[in-house]
């Protein structure tokens, strides 16, 4: 695809550059609705699901690429098809029953409108990529009046990001020509972040029936339960070690044995 004269690159460029501050606006309006309910958790609830918080824009200089090479304008039209990852944000948390309840309480908000999902949680990408993807407007109130912005928020847990951060890396070190042994190391790794995200949550779980089972406020209760999980923990290691040295000596008995005529 040929690129469009330097008057023109130059004219997008502006456009761009005088719009992005309508996109940070947005991103800022959102920001301010999660910070809030991070900020909720932890001086209310006993339980915060909102590890961290953090936010990118797209450079103008970034934005211009992705236009030329879609071939699309800077129309809202255009960039609601193209270009929706303008402004975004990326929520990371403990565990996967987290994803779900954060975007619950994101989505709840009247003034927030979901325009589209792409759960790869639950269908996770070929390449093992794992997160929740919302794409949603926010009305930013201008002195020209108002406006709706598009945001993406991104959601998942601290192993999926983790996994995520590393991937990007290498792609970027191969200029995404990865070779095949190393995509098929990363799948893998994606499947053992999986399950551990998976295992987290049920030990959480288990932790929270203790505690109700128990009940107390004091922080003694979290802490027994704690305890308690580590010596099951502790006590199943055994049982296996136990299974694995019997099932070793009963082969062993069978290899010495004298063969039968």
């Amino acid at each position: 695809m040929s690129l469009p004269p330097i008057t023109q690159l130059r004219e997008l460029r502006r456009d761009v550059q005088e719009n992005l501050l309508h996109f940070k606006f947005g991103m800022d309006e959102v920001l301010t609705k999660i910070n809030i309910l991070r900020e909720e958790f932890a001086h209310v609830h006993e339980y915060n699901p909102i590890e961290s918080v953090s936010s990118r824009l797209k450079t103008p200089a970034s934005i211009v690429e992705k236009i030329v090479r879609k071939g699309c304008s800077y129309t809202p039209e255009d960039l609601a098809v193209h270009v929706r990852d303008i402004a975004g944000i990326r929520i990371t948390c403990s565990f996967v029953q987290d994803i779900y309840k954060i975007k619950e309480l994101l989505l709840g908000q009247k003034d927030i409108t979901l325009v589209d999902e792409r759960d790869y949680v639950k269908y996770p990408k070929e390449n093992g990529y794992s997160s929740l993807h919302l794409i949603v407007t926010v009305p930013v109130f201008l002195s020209s009046g108002h406006k709706d912005v598009m945001v993406e928020v991104q959601i998942r847990t601290i192993a999926m990001d983790f996994w995520a951060s590393l991937e990007h890396k290498i792609h970027y070190k191969y200029q995404g020509a990865v070779p095949e042994q190393l995509e098929s190391e990363l799948k893998l790794a994606a499947e053992i972040a999986t399950r551990l995200d998976y295992k987290m949550q049920s030990l959480h779980e288990q932790v929270q029936a203790m505690a109700e089972d128990e009940p107390s406020n004091s922080e003694t209760t979290v802490l027994d339960a704690l305890d308690k999980l580590v010596l099951m923990a502790l006590q199943n290691k055994r049982n296996d070690e136990a299974s694995s040295l019997k099932m070793a000596q009963e082969s062993k008995e069978e290899a010495e044995a004298p063969a039968r005529p």
